[in-house]
């Protein structure tokens, strides 16, 4: 995980709406950039003064580069209903990304989306990637930068998914796509609750028109924080961090496995929280905080030691890390993007099966 940058964000001071006549001057250099330093603030203001406008042209130059980055988010919400996004439609910082697969060769997208949407199929637009032979990984950070700058996403942005919403794999999509954007360190993302089922059930307005953006400024700041490798997993096993299995039971208890594991079984000292039951599709919605903490509490898992959670190749593993981490609000979440895939690459690494 070397070289990969921690992104930290400013929070902006309200502007004075007074201010005492004496800095009349100092406030209309700091609006012009400085550019009038030399013909007006050594005749108006005094050494402090002077002291003080250096210091305030600097902040306002920082804030000017730094002010994409920084914008406020429209939601710190991680579930918007379809009231909301109607109400803010049309926003000029929304950007709504509609993550729907074809599915018996029936595009959904042109069939109806949500206004103004940008389609980015999970499966193809290159959310997840093949990393060496494993697959759904996290793309490397340079090519994932680039297919999110390609679907028109600014630094400033703040973005919708909208999944299917049919089941709760399926709105697994939705999950991992809103945990690559906090991964690469953006905050301002959201889920439409319950994707375009919940949308069409609230009679949401319904376009065809395709919407081809133009690229974004996006930028990513990698935060390793959220993202578990091998080493750590191993050093959960050994100590006291919480490994949660998102898959099925039969899954987990080794009576079944997908083609891409090796062996039958679970990663050694982790306890099955089941991906189905943090969504509702008949709602269709989202488990709220509530419930989710009683999964937690049923599963007897510590929420205070750490969690990482993984499954096959990371994608019903993202269900797991939104409900705990986003909904439930728990800390210290990380999310296991080879999984059990990678686990199992390596015969030396230990499976256990009931």
């Amino acid at each position: 995980m070397e070289g990969r940058i921690f992104c930290r964000k400013a929070v902006n001071a309200d502007e004075n709406s007074k201010r005492p006549p004496d800095l009349e001057a100092l406030a209309f250099y700091v609006a012009s950039g400085g550019a009038n330093m030399g013909q007006l603030l050594p005749h108006q203001l005094n050494g402090n003064l002077m002291r003080s406008a250096i210091i305030g042209s600097v902040l306002a130059l920082g804030l000017l580069l730094t002010g994409a980055a920084n914008a406020e988010r429209l939601t710190d919400k991680p579930l918007v209903d379809a009231a909301w996004l109607t109400e803010n439609l049309g926003q000029e910082d929304l950007v709504v990304l509609d993550i729907r697969d074809a599915a018996n060769n029936v595009d959904p997208y042109a069939e109806g989306h949500v206004p103004g949407a940008i389609s980015a199929r999970y499966s193809e637009a290159g959310w997840r990637t093949t990393v060496n032979g494993i697959p759904g990984m996290l793309p490397p950070t340079e090519q994932i930068e680039k297919v999110i700058q390609n679907l028109g996403v600014n630094d400033d942005s703040h973005v919708v998914i909208v999944p299917a919403g049919t089941n709760a794999s399926e709105f697994g999509g939705a999950t991992r796509v809103y945990w690559t954007f906090k991964v690469l360190g953006h905050d301002a993302v959201s889920i439409l609750d319950g994707g375009y089922a919940a949308w069409a059930k609230a009679g949401g307005e319904v376009s065809k028109e395709v919407t081809t953006p133009e690229p974004g400024n996006f930028t990513a700041n990698f935060r390793p924080e959220l993202l578990a490798d091998v080493k750590e997993v191993q050093e959960a096993i050994a100590g006291d961090t919480n490994l949660i299995d998102a898959r099925s039971v039969a899954q987990f208890i080794g009576q079944e496995k997908t083609n891409t594991v090796k062996a039958l079984g679970t990663v050694p000292t982790s306890v099955n929280i089941n991906f189905d039951k943090f969504y509702h599709p008949e709602k269709p919605g989202f488990a709220s905080a509530e419930e989710i903490a009683r999964l937690v509490k049923t599963a007897s898992v510590p929420d205070d030691k750490g969690l990482i959670t993984f499954c096959n190749t990371g994608h019903l593993a993202s269900i797991a890390w939104f409900g705990l981490s986003e909904v439930e609000g728990l800390q210290n979440v990380r999310l296991y993007d080879g999984s059990m895939s990678q686990w199992t690459a390596d015969a030396s690494r230990p499976v256990v099966a009931q």
